[in-house]
């Protein structure tokens, strides 16, 4: 869409016409529309809206006041665009609805709205119903007033309310941008499929309430009525059936209760019985305590003989276990001098070990441990150090022996390396020869490229000197047709000349007799003038009339034509023959066909050796690449014999080096290993040695200590000896046995006289025997009641055992219409899924899904603008989390902070910041719009204020962005009343206000 021009009268605050020529003002593709703020700077927008749609945006078509206030009396508001819409150059002129003064008397009546469109490219016909001309904007632009408001005209203020709106004020703001109408139906066939399944449910429910009445007749109680007030739901009658089988259970378990009420009164007669028949019980328990009691005082003397017996055992315990101690002692001491005998046994005898032999004090004495240790500890020093030395000199070796099967492992490399080198070698003798012949290969099929492009040229003009010499054959055939078509038509066209000769002559025979039919009386004859006609011709039989001459005519036009036309024709055959004849050059058809064919083989040879150049080409090139890699093949191969050569040399030499070194250090027939060994031997039994020397020195200092114990001991106590305290220390056994003797006694008086003590033995002291045989009559009544109870629980069983069974094929019935009810269920859950509702956590209906699609389009147009605005800071977050307090959600939109990268709601950017936020939110809406609407090319576009809002290096940034949006040829207007914008652009149009009305000033570059 391009804007040309712009007329208005009477519109809004301008009085007069007003003229914007918007070619020259958009000139170099961006203009200022500036002024004071309420001279019009928004009305000429709203010009060029109402002259393509009708309509103002925003709040002022509300208002349908358009006409100018400052306009003078009986002034017609009209606006006159022109425009290039879809590729075609209109004229709109459209006048709103407005009030005019009567022209007879005082007062206003109604002017009805008026437009008319023009097709400026002369291709259609003008239109001047207000319906057709919005049809044909609509459909030239692709796009609804709405979404130009929103894509062209982008407006003050909009966009900062849209940037900080709640989901459901931008939901109804993105509903009129873009047709989600589709959508709508989607989500009302579901609702209405979900209805047909609801209806189909109806006949399945019918068996339903045949079972229900089994179930009501079994139970006794009437069905559930299926009418619910206004405001509640009807029973289920599933739920019903399930009440009643409840109901069932529940009047087994009274009877059951009832049942257990008269089992209680017999528990309870039971209970008397029992109750009488423990306090005999008591009595007996009473008698038999006091016997108890009798008989333990009788054994006093023999329980006191048995405390002293444990007295003594006791007394004697200590002496006892000193002696055993004593024992254990000795067994240790023996064990300790065991052990040294051993250690001192297992040391080698080598010199080694006899020097250290030597070096201790023996027998073992309690003389100073330290100086002991010392002597130990050199000895065991010098020992590992022979260790450690000894164990590098085995490293050494073994690492000679590594060596020595690295160097087996080195000639056979060697030997590999030389025999790869013969055979690269061999094979590269044999490539000169292969190369020449794929050389030769290629200079065949190049050469026959070179010949290609003449042998075509000859096949070609061949195969049309022989399409030349068909051709001619058939044009003769031709020429021959036409001569005999001419001549036809020489021979009608003669026979009409001479027809049409003939009813001339014998017209002007009889032209006396057609004047004389002419002659009226009175009337002057217009031969001879005279009014009197004294003997007028008469008509003869065979008179021609003119009618009749005119139709020969014809009929003699018609016959030339013809001729003229077969003789063109035969013309034009006989050209053709003659210029087929020159193509042929007068050669025979077979003398051309074996032309032709000696050219095409000679082509096709040419081609079949053009078609070997590539597959050759590529083969000389793998071949001369062979080359090239067996060369440097051999090269490497070379370097690495001779890297071998030298690690074989080397290694050779480490391997001497080592063995020479270990050779130096041990004597011939020796070994590093059992030296090794009998070194760390003589270590472990110095170790060994030592430990059984302080072991059995502290066990004969322990077996001293624990004799005199003994002794001390004995002399305390009133034992005459050792072995007389030994035998009064009586078995685990016999201690248990007379412990458990005693225990057992006290327990049995303590019994009897806890017996004696309890309550009902008490209280059953001096009372008579007990009767229990009237107690036995009334539980015998009371079990007789129960037996009477347990039927009634019966027959309540099987009523609920009735109810079970048909209540459960009720549920089988209802199971059978399951799957339909299921599909019915998922269907009704799917229908409130797509409306929003039910399970539909976001609370997204489908068309507010889509929205939510076309805002993240918005959304990422926008970032990318918005970032270039504000140097990489800020970018927008499309959010679809569900709204708050069941508001639909998916239409969030926030700010990513780059410098905190925090993001947060756009609620928080300051004044400037919301500008630049808001203008790329109005140019990425314009291009998502754009792009639904077709890929519709915006060639005009209008930005209205927000600029005195930044500073200057932001205004750069966004002063860029606007250099960019006109590429392309693209104009782009920016309504603002900011000074510094009139040094920027210098095509401005200016709006200047005053007392009769604003008035419209154009300044281009």
């Amino acid at each position: 869409m391009r804007l040309h021009s712009l007329e208005i009268t009477a519109f809004g605050p301008f009085a007069g016409t007003e003229t914007v020529d918007f070619d020259a003002l958009g000139a170099d593709g961006l203009f200022l529309l500036h002024g004071q703020t309420g001279a019009g700077k928004t009305t000429v927008l709203d010009a060029v809206a109402f002259a393509l749609y009708g309509t103002v945006p925003g709040a002022r078509r509300e208002g349908k006041r358009l006409l100018s206030d400052h306009a003078a009396t009986g002034a017609v508001p009209q606006v006159t665009l022109e425009a290039t819409l879809g590729g075609r150059r209109i004229r709109i002129v459209r006048s709103p609805e407005f009030l005019r003064p009567k022209l007879r008397t005082a007062g206003t009546t109604k002017q009805n709205a008026k437009a008319s469109l023009t097709w400026l490219d002369g291709r259609g016909q003008n239109l001047t119903r207000l319906n057709e001309i919005g049809d044909a904007v609509n459909g030239l632009l692709g796009m609804s007033a709405d979404q130009f408001f929103q894509v062209v005209l982008l407006p003050q203020g909009e966009f900062a309310k849209f940037l900080r709106a709640d989901s459901d004020e931008r939901g109804n703001l993105l509903e009129r941008l873009f047709d989600t109408g589709r959508f709508g139906d989607v989500e009302e066939w579901f609702a209405e499929r979900r209805r047909e399944l609801a209806a189909g449910l109806a006949d399945a429910d019918q068996a339903i309430d045949i079972m229900l009445g089994r179930v009501s007749q079994a139970a006794g109680v009437p069905e559930p009525s299926t009418d619910a007030a206004p405001g509640e739901q009807a029973p289920d009658p599933l739920e019903w059936a399930a009440r009643v089988l409840d109901g069932a259970r529940q009047n087994r378990t009274l009877a059951q209760g009832r049942a257990v009420l008269v089992d209680a009164a017999a528990g309870r007669a039971s209970a008397a019985l029992a109750e009488a028949t423990s306090a005999l019980d008591l009595q007996r328990r009473r008698a038999i305590a006091e016997e108890q009691l009798a008989q333990y005082r009788d054994g006093e003397a023999t329980r006191a003989a048995r405390r002293a017996e444990l007295a003594d055992s006791a007394a004697a315990g200590p002496i006892a276990d000193a002696v055993a101690d004593l024992r254990l002692a000795a067994t240790t001491a023996d064990a300790a001098t065991a052990a040294l005998t051993a250690a001192e046994q297992a040391l080698p005898t080598s010199a080694a070990g006899k020097r250290f032999h030597d070096a201790l004090h023996w027998p073992p004495a309690q003389t100073d441990p330290v100086d002991e240790r010392a002597v130990v500890a050199e000895f065991v020093r010098a020992w590992t150090t022979d260790v450690a030395r000894l164990q590098s000199l085995l490293g050494i070796a073994r690492e000679a022996d590594r060596l020595d099967d690295e160097l087996e492992e080195q000639r056979a490399q060697r030997a590999e390396t030389v025999a790869a080198i013969e055979r690269t070698a061999s094979k590269r003798a044999t490539l000169p020869e292969t190369l020449a012949a794929v050389e030769a290969r290629v200079a065949r099929a190049a050469a026959a490229a070179a010949e290609l492009p003449g042998l075509d040229e000859r096949c070609a003009r061949a195969q049309a000197v022989a399409e030349s010499a068909l051709e001619l054959v058939r044009t003769r055939a031709v020429l021959v047709e036409a001569e005999r078509v001419r001549d036809r038509a020489a021979t009608a066209r003669n026979s009409a000349w001479e027809h049409l000769l003939e009813l001339r002559e014998r017209r002007i025979d009889g032209m006396a007799a057609e004047l004389a039919a002419r002659l009226e009386p009175g009337a002057p004859c217009v031969v001879c003038g005279s009014a009197e006609h004294p003997n007028p011709a008469a008509a003869a039989t065979s008179t021609v009339t003119k009618a009749q001459e005119d139709k020969a005519a014809a009929a003699e036009r018609k016959c030339a034509a013809e001729l003229e036309r077969s003789i063109a024709a035969v013309a034009d055959a006989s050209r053709a023959v003659d210029l087929l004849h020159d193509r042929t050059g007068g050669a025979s058809a077979a003398e051309l066909a074996h032309t032709l064919d000696a050219a095409t083989s000679a082509v096709r040879d040419a081609r079949a050796r053009v078609a070997d150049f590539d597959p050759a080409t590529a083969e000389l090139r793998r071949l001369r690449a062979e080359s090239d890699a067996l060369a440097v093949t051999l090269q490497d191969l070379v370097a690495r014999r001779s890297a071998l050569d030298e690690r074989i040399a080397a290694t050779e030499r480490s391997v001497a080096q080592m063995r020479a070194s270990v050779a130096e250090e041990i004597a011939e027939g020796t070994s590093l290993t059992e030296r090794i060994a009998e070194c760390e031997k003589l270590i472990d039994g110095a170790r060994r040695l030592q430990e059984a020397r302080i072991a059995w020195l502290d066990a004969s200092e322990q077996h001293a200590a624990l004799r005199g114990e003994l002794d001390r001991r004995v002399s305390a106590s009133n034992f005459d000896s050792a072995d007389a305290a030994a035998d009064a220390v009586l078995t685990k056994d016999r201690v248990e046995q007379i412990e458990t003797e005693l225990r057992l006694a006290e327990e049995r008086r303590a019994h009897a006289e806890h017996v004696l003590l309890e309550p009902g033995i008490v209280a059953q002291s001096g009372q008579p025997p007990i009767d229990l045989d009237p107690l036995r009559a009334r539980f015998a009544e009371l079990d007789g009641a129960a037996k009477v109870a347990a039927g009634e629980v019966a027959e309540c069983r099987r009523r609920a055992d009735d109810l079970e069974r048909l209540v459960a094929e009720l549920f089988v019935a209802a199971a059978a219409i399951a799957p339909q009810r299921a599909e019915f269920d998922e269907l009704a859950n799917l229908a409130d899924v797509v409306a929003g509702r039910g399970q539909n956590a976001r609370k997204m209906s489908l068309r507010s899904y889509v929205l939510a699609s076309r805002l993240e389009d918005v959304a990422e147009s926008a970032s990318a603008r918005l970032r270039r605005m504000s140097s990489g800071r800020y970018e927008f977050v499309h959010s679809d989390e569900a709204g708050v307090r069941g508001k639909r959600g998916g239409l969030g939109l926030d700010i990513r902070d780059d410098y905190t990268g925090v993001v947060r709601s756009a609620k928080t950017l300051s004044g400037g910041e919301a500008f630049l936020a808001s203008l790329s939110l109005a140019l990425g809406l314009a291009d998502v719009v754009a792009a639904e609407s077709g890929g519709v090319v915006l060639d005009t576009m209008f930005i209205d204020e927000g600029f005195g809002t930044l500073d200057a290096d932001t205004l750069e940034s966004v002063m860029a962005v606007l250099d960019e949006l006109r590429a392309g040829g693209r104009v782009v207007g920016v309504v603002s009343h900011v000074d510094e914008m009139r040094q920027r652009i210098p095509s401005r149009l200016y709006v200047k206000r005053g007392r009769a009305g604003s008035t419209l000033q154009v300044v281009a570059s």
